[in-house]
């Protein structure tokens, strides 16, 4: 299904299947060499997780947003559900795993705002196909079905088939960068992968837009409708049937990247989700995206639809 096709689906949920993490944030000049200590200058507790993260996004930026996965049982999960409640996200299907942990991310962020992350699962990994068919309904009558890698890959396949099947469109954040089973990429709507997922996906180096474009065409080959290859600063390289473009990056200050892809795929799901073109859809969620990097932390960062419209980035 290709981007440029889809219709207004604003009156339906956008589904994510995805991962809920407590990430512990510590700020520090620069990441420590092996076998040195370095004295940070900050430590704080975010909710994140990709899953987490896209749902806030869509929903601050204007959608309705259903999330399905795990957290455990304790302090963590329920603040973590907690807040995506209150950010107006249904969290019926985040179930509450009795022995496993939540997920936990351990961040590391530069002073020059670029960041490194350490991932333990937790419950996360716990996310089964019943858990997916327990959602089936739901995921059936989606705007928009979002995906990442951050829980097991049998839970993403059936979350995939269902939606497929019932004509739902796929979007497919390939994150953390993996390889992805034989046919996946042929029931996917939108792929978005950064040059790290872009280059292990395609067998070739992605570094700019040209190489970007060249990875994208490989895509669309085995399937995928629309490919946005996500570059950081140097901004978005689009391919589908209308052919390729760069749309660059507007250029702001980063203080810290964290959940930068997150709130992109957010506004771009919006978006469409409202019948927007793909251009259109891909410039909010730059916007989006330019204004989360100039603050600190995941979710806290994410911006609102009403910030867009009237406040100037820096």
């Amino acid at each position: 299904m290709d981007a440029r096709h889809f219709e207004n689906r604003a009156d339906r949920p956008i589904v994510i299947v995805g991962s809920l993490n407590m990430d512990l944030v510590m700020r520090t000049p620069r990441v420590p060499e092996s076998g040195e200590t370095l004295e940070g200058h900050g430590f704080s507790t975010v909710p994140g997780g990709k899953g987490a993260n896209q749902a806030v996004a869509c929903a601050r930026l204007g959608g309705r947003v259903a999330l399905v996965g795990k957290v455990g049982a304790d302090a963590f999960g329920r603040t973590l559900c907690d807040g995506l409640i209150r950010d107006g996200v249904h969290v019926s299907h985040v179930a509450a795993h009795p022995e496993a942990g939540t997920g936990v991310a351990v961040i590391l962020v530069e002073d020059s705002g670029q960041n490194r992350i350490l991932l333990a699962a937790g419950a996360n990994g716990t996310l089964d196909v019943a858990d997916i068919e327990g959602a089936r309904a739901l995921i059936e009558n989606a705007a928009m079905l979002i995906l990442q890698l951050e829980v097991p890959m049998a839970a993403v396949e059936r979350a995939v088939e269902i939606a497929h099947s019932a004509g739902v469109p796929v979007l497919l954040n390939p994150a953390p960068a993996r390889q992805l089973p034989e046919g996946l990429l042929s029931r996917v709507s939108i792929l978005v992968p950064n040059e790290t997922e872009a280059s292990l996906l395609s067998g070739m180096t992605v570094s700019d837009s040209a190489s970007a474009q060249e990875a994208a065409s490989r895509f669309l080959a085995q399937g995928v409708g629309s490919v946005l290859v996500t570059l950081g600063a140097q901004g978005v390289v689009v391919v589908d049937g209308a052919g390729g473009r760069h749309m660059p990056a507007q250029a702001v200050k980063a203080v810290d990247t964290t959940a930068a892809g997150d709130t992109f795929i957010g506004g771009l799901a919006v978006a469409l989700a409202e019948g927007k073109s793909i251009d259109a859809a891909v410039a909010l969620g730059q916007r989006a995206s330019a204004l989360c990097v100039t603050r600190p932390g995941a979710q806290p960062s994410i911006p609102y639809r009403h910030e867009l419209d009237c406040r100037e980035l820096p």
